[in-house]
């Protein structure tokens, strides 16, 4: 088994290395691992595999969710939500940067993507808060982990890829990650007012005031935003519509939006085609070569020997969670998320279920790792979305994130004390599909 696990890791190492796309270097490195110790026909496996790991119907919801984010991403809803939002968070400790984190909790609900959700509402803010006089370093390191919440509220690709690969329930995952989401939330713009009070600097002394006429008239502009949540979230768990279908369901309200805002047009909705096709084809590719890479480790026995190595060294439920954060915590600085979820996951999630732990949670508490990796130089996606925007160092980004990454380990372990707060609002609610 030790060789057959060093020389997976080297030929992934080194395929990696050279730059070859994740999911082909999964495809070579399941192949050359078969075809090195084993005596069996892989091509007809990896044919067979393929076929079978990309054609699951759930899988439906992912481009679709996708589109529907590259839709929204072209419209005006980073105005819509900064306008909205700013009169109500004006008196609150920290004042306008918790326009961040409420803009992408909101923009999570209807995005599925990190990446977009930092991007939309960063577009808006980072300039005003700059222009307004706020902390800059503060309002880069909001943004950037304010962002990640686009994969714990759902709807979530993140989840959708987990739920598959894991056989969960895709609308069980997503209700499991609204109160974690929201508790994530509500830490970061605790930690911002505190952070405010200590530090004069961090907010203009001017005040910014506003009337309850803007206030009034704020609500109206986050009107497109409520009701694609209504549209998406509502139809699921009210158990109208299945994850697929709430899909389709939001793509229609985002060009529903797209048109009240009149950025629809040929050349928008072209751009929003092609770039979700690149994106849905490039995770199927991972997807597929994921899969097919899981079933080679089964062939050759790693997953059953790790996991006999882990339980070797006897540790408890909770010192299992510190060591997957850890392990985590250092794949995510030279990995994205989705390929760290779908190379681990065969051997991480019998180690989980042997502790005791629910599967349902599991994919709460790897949503959250993935965050941690969104923020995690030298390969944080959210650090690389906000130098595109603000020009600034990767290093001082990476800084300004880091009291977010420490808020996300801290919640990241609180999950696993208490593993009902993921768990308690899927056993409330019968869902539909």
């Amino acid at each position: 088994m030790t060789s057959s696990l060093l020389t997976v890791l080297a030929l992934l190492a080194g395929l990696l290395s050279l730059g070859v796309w994740v999911g082909l270097s999964l495809f070579g490195v399941g192949a050359g691992s078969l075809l090195l110790f084993r005596s069996m026909p892989v091509d007809k496996l990896l044919g067979q595999i393929s076929f079978n790991a990309t054609t699951v119907p759930e899988l439906i919801a992912l481009p679709l969710f996708i589109l529907m984010g590259e839709i929204l991403f072209r419209t005006e809803l980073s105005r819509s939500l900064f306008q909205g939002l700013a009169p109500w968070t004006s008196r609150l400790p920290g004042k306008l940067l918790h326009v961040n984190v409420l803009g992408c909790t909101l923009f999570a609900a209807i995005s599925g993507s990190s990446a977009a959700t930092t991007a939309t509402v960063g577009r808006m803010t980072l300039t005003e808060l700059t222009r307004r006089g706020y902390d800059r370093k503060l309002a880069m390191g909001s943004l950037a982990g304010a962002g990640t919440l686009g994969f714990l509220i759902p709807p979530s690709v993140i989840m959708i890829i987990y739920g598959v690969l894991a056989e969960v329930s895709i609308l069980k995952l997503f209700i499991a990650g609204i109160l974690p989401g929201f508790l994530l939330a509500l830490a970061y713009m605790v930690y911002l007012g505190v952070r405010a009070a200590l530090q004069a600097d961090a907010t203009p002394d001017t005040e910014d005031s506003f009337s309850w006429g803007e206030r009034m008239r704020g609500l109206v502009e986050l009107g497109p935003v409520v009701f694609l949540i209504l549209m998406i979230l509502g139809s699921m768990y009210g158990g109208i519509a299945s994850p697929t279908e709430a899909a389709a369901i939001g793509v229609l309200g985002a060009i529903i939006i797209s048109a009240w805002q009149r950025t629809l047009n040929r050349a928008t909705l072209s751009a929003a085609f092609m770039a979700a096709v690149r994106t849905s084809s490039m995770v199927g590719l991972i997807i597929a070569g994921a899969v097919f890479l899981s079933v080679a480790m089964g062939f050759l026995g790693i997953p059953r020997a790790v996991a006999e190595a882990i339980a070797a060294l006897e540790l408890g439920p909770m010192g299992l969670v510190l060591m997957l954060i850890l392990v985590y915590g250092l794949l995510g600085c030279v990995l994205e998320g989705l390929s760290m979820i779908v190379m681990t996951l065969p051997i991480t999630l019998p180690l989980i279920v042997a502790a005791g732990f629910d599967p349902l949670w599991f994919g709460v508490f790897l949503v959250l790792v993935v965050e941690m990796a969104q923020i995690t130089p030298p390969v944080g996606f959210n650090l690389f979305v906000i130098q595109g925007m603000t020009g600034e160092p990767l290093g001082r980004i990476s800084r300004a994130a880091l009291p977010f990454f420490v808020i996300m380990i801290l919640f990241t372990l609180l999950l696993a004390l208490f593993p009902q707060i993921a768990l308690f609002l899927p056993a409330q609610v019968t869902l539909k599909g």
